[in-house]
């Protein structure tokens, strides 16, 4: 598995795998912001508007592929305000139904977190749906719940589910809890 930084020009070439990835995550019960089926053209302009983003420096975004296709995906995105250039959102951590058990979603998020720490970002934030598969992921990997929102966002199937925000402080040890 190869795991690489994707610029504008690689996204491009690679956006019917991504959007097939994101078509797959969502279709299997992901809730990551769309609803399902997604239609693949959505999934499509979704890809290129986040290429835009890559370009601009608000979005880095990872890669895994087995050589033959797009298996997994991990996101930063940026700040743009001056006060809070210390932190990025950690989003779309994307692992393809037929690859997941393997450990390649732990492997994407310690990329993105020794990625950030390299970027001089110090602090991590992110939200999952409460009980999913991502947030015992989150938690084992030393993430700090901050807690829960209700209603937050519709899960794939149009239900409104509570969303669970967690931290992570790069370079500083976790809390005990």
């Amino acid at each position: 598995m190869i795991v690489t930084r994707l610029d504008q020009a690689q996204l491009m070439d690679r956006i019917d795998e991504l959007a097939g990835l994101l078509v797959d995550t969502v279709d299997s019960g992901a809730s990551i912001g769309f609803l399902a089926p997604l239609d693949r053209a959505e999934a499509v302009a979704w890809w290129k508007e986040r290429a835009a983003a890559v370009a601009a420096g608000h979005v880095a975004v990872w890669a895994a592929r087995d050589g033959h296709r797009v298996l997994g995906t991990v996101s930063l995105a940026f700040p743009d305000k001056p006060n809070s250039r210390h932190r990025a959102e950690l989003v779309k951590l994307m692992v393809h139904r037929d690859a997941r058990g393997r450990g390649l979603g732990r492997r994407l998020l310690a990329l993105a977190e020794e990625e950030a720490a390299a970027a001089r970002i110090t602090l991590l934030h992110l939200d999952t749906e409460t009980d999913s598969p991502a947030e015992r992921l989150y938690g084992s990997a030393g993430w700090t719940r901050a807690g829960i929102i209700p209603d937050y966002a519709a899960d794939p199937g149009g239900e409104l589910r509570p969303t669970t925000l967690y931290y992570k402080q790069l370079g500083v040890a976790a809390p005990t809890r």
